[in-house]
């Protein structure tokens, strides 16, 4: 396994404070705000900050999960390698397979945006031209191919400078639109409540979207391979990545409430926060908000890229997929044959895409299929924590409610919303969800019959590895530094 013949990933490649900037792009906080903010507020009206907010509470649950997984199982694969371990390998693979098909659809609904971003800064009329949109999507989306290929420092690099902006971006507006007068409505707490969801299964569609809003904060689990001191870092870097974009979601779905009416919402369901900026800033607050939409979606193309990536290359190291997905380049440490297979099948589904119709009905469906896909594999890692742990739990009063009952709750709540929105769905977005999971049981039970040894798995117990001595990370050791980035069964 040795790193310098180029058949391990990169080890230490990336620091803290790196993992915490992967952590907020993955959430992708204006992409979010742009694309999800019209489909969550045609599902709850103007519960919107409601459905965030009690949707983060279990969020956090399960982002305290991956932490603890985190900390006794250093694995690219992630949540596929730590339900494979507590609970049973076929459901580990139903986790990583889950990940990956919600990350595919993901780069064609992403993709789009990203085109039709980049054409509404030249002239708004391009903007719902769907064909030119999903071209220059399509180039945006082979950039960060080719820089997620070229490595975990270059990806970072590009994370950094586009993140940056983005975020520079957004705590301006944030601060613009609390002095902003001439407003639709005034602002009243009962958006907090529960007073705006129409019944029980109005609020699982609104959690469902909302779960949607703050997936890709575990990218930093998926790149643990490749941080320094990981077995802290990547659990509190996703951590702090879920309290950042809370905020941000927050003070923009609110300011959405107040300034914009439902008219104009719905009106421009591709992209709310460009008709926010005009709204407080006339001229060029739009324009801004639109680089920083571009920005974001761009950049989550990357880190989602990165997931499915690393859980392509965990399967195939594990021979649970194609062995050749598990190869690593000799020069890049990157593995090249999963992120090449993943743009093939994208740019086909880019292509495909075309004949399903506007920018706007393609979001929605694809919005609703993925946060069926995410609810799948949060709620498993919230349970897996539990099993993993159970000698644990009564040790202390953090471990039980950080380790165990938070993550459960999480795990309850993701399961839920899951059941209960499938009533609310539209067939599509059914199909495309939990279609897209069912083919995954081909691939399984072909590799079972052929005897992968992740269906014999080493059981993962909290008491046998969870005794290590943090160091911070310009302090590791020569010995720690060899080991961290190695999966912990070798």
């Amino acid at each position: 396994m040795s790193n310098n013949r180029g058949r391990g990933l990169q080890a230490n490649a990336l620091g803290t404070f790196d993992t915490v900037v992967m952590a907020v792009a993955g959430s992708a906080p204006a992409y979010s705000l742009a694309a999800t903010t019209a489909v969550l507020v045609g599902a709850v009206g103007l519960a919107s900050p409601a459905a965030l907010l009690w949707c983060a509470i279990p969020m956090l649950g399960i982002a305290l999960a991956f932490s603890y997984l985190g900390r006794i199982d250093v694995n690219a694969g992630a949540s596929y390698s730590w339900v494979g371990r507590t609970l049973h390998p076929f459901l580990g693979f139903v986790s990583g397979w889950a990940l990956v098909v919600s990350a595919t659809i993901f780069m064609v609904a992403g993709s789009l945006p990203a085109g039709s971003m980049t054409l509404s800064l030249f002239d708004s009329g391009l903007a719902d031209n769907v064909a030119l949109s999903t071209v220059v999507g399509a180039a945006w989306f082979l950039v960060m191919l080719a820089v997620v290929l070229g490595g975990a420092r270059l990806t970072v690099r590009a994370q950094l400078l586009m993140s940056g902006i983005e975020l520079a971006i957004l705590l301006l507006f944030a601060v613009l639109a609390l002095f902003h007068t001439g407003n639709a409505r005034a602002f009243h707490w009962s958006w907090l409540g529960f007073s705006h969801f129409d019944g029980v299964s109005g609020f699982a569609s609104g959690a469902l979207i909302a779960a949607f809003y703050y997936w890709g904060w575990d990218v930093t689990s998926n790149l643990s391979e490749e941080t320094r001191n990981s077995r802290r870092t990547t659990g509190l870097a996703g951590l702090i990545g879920v309290g950042v974009v809370f905020a941000l979601f927050e003070v923009f779905t609110i300011a959405v409430n107040i300034i914009l009416s439902s008219d104009q919402i719905a009106a421009n369901d591709a992209n709310v926060l460009a008709v926010l900026g005009d709204e407080v800033a006339p001229g060029w607050g739009g324009k801004l908000l639109i680089v920083a939409v571009m920005l974001s979606t761009i950049a989550t193309l990357e880190t989602t890229l990165i997931q499915v990536t690393r859980s392509l290359f965990a399967m195939g190291r594990d021979r649970t997929m194609p062995a050749a997905l598990g190869k690593v380049h000799r020069t890049w440490n990157t593995p090249y044959v999963a992120i090449a297979v993943v743009g093939a099948v994208a740019l086909v589904m880019f292509i495909a895409s075309n004949a399903l119709g506007s920018v706007g009905e393609i979001l929605s469906d694809a919005i609703s299929a993925i946060g069926l896909q995410i609810a799948v594999y949060y709620g498993l890692a919230g349970l897996a924590v539990v099993v993993a742990y159970r000698k644990m739990l009564f040790k202390s009063a953090g471990n039980f409610l950080l380790g165990g009952l938070w993550p459960l709750l999480g795990a309850v709540f993701m399961f839920w919303i899951f059941v209960e929105s499938l009533s609310e769905l539209s067939s599509a977005a059914i199909t495309i969800g939990v279609g897209g999971l069912a083919v995954g049981l081909i691939p399984m039970l072909w590799y079972w019959k052929q005897g992968s040894d992740y269906y014999r798995p080493a059981k993962l117990d909290a008491t046998h590895t969870v005794e290590t001595d943090y160091v911070p990370d310009d302090h590791a050791t020569a010995q720690a530094q060899a080991y961290e980035g190695l999966p912990t069964d070798f």
